[in-house]
């Protein structure tokens, strides 16, 4: 069982280097790196990048099926919808976070990397 909350996964979001919060769209909040997103934080869940492509990012598909899935619209570009307090380990959800934000920072020029 989890023990992080959206709280948590938002404040850990906004901890790293040049990152802030936006509300693109009415009820939705991503975490930022720049003008990218890089985490959409909602409810029980948290959307991340998972991979370069939608194959790295079914590994975790495979892995976790109950809690994790392909995000709707994006997710064949790599992105996941993980259920926070389910079979995800907290520590593992983190790195997950780490990664999706390393790579969103790697694509921005870098004139605009923190």
């Amino acid at each position: 069982m989890s023990g992080l909350a959206s709280g948590d996964v938002l404040a850990y979001c906004l901890g790293k280097p040049g990152a802030w919060q936006d509300e693109p769209w009415e009820g939705d909040v991503v975490a930022k790196v720049g003008e990218k997103i890089f985490a959409f934080l909602g409810g029980d869940s948290v959307g991340l990048k998972c991979g370069n492509n939608r194959e790295e990012a079914d590994e975790l598909v495979d892995t976790y099926p109950e809690d994790v899935t392909k995000m709707a619209y994006i997710g064949r570009s790599g992105w996941n919808t993980i259920r926070l307090g389910g079979a995800v380990p907290d520590d593992e959800i983190l790195e997950l976070i780490d990664s999706s934000y390393e790579t969103i920072v790697a694509k921005l020029p870098k004139s605009r990397r923190p």
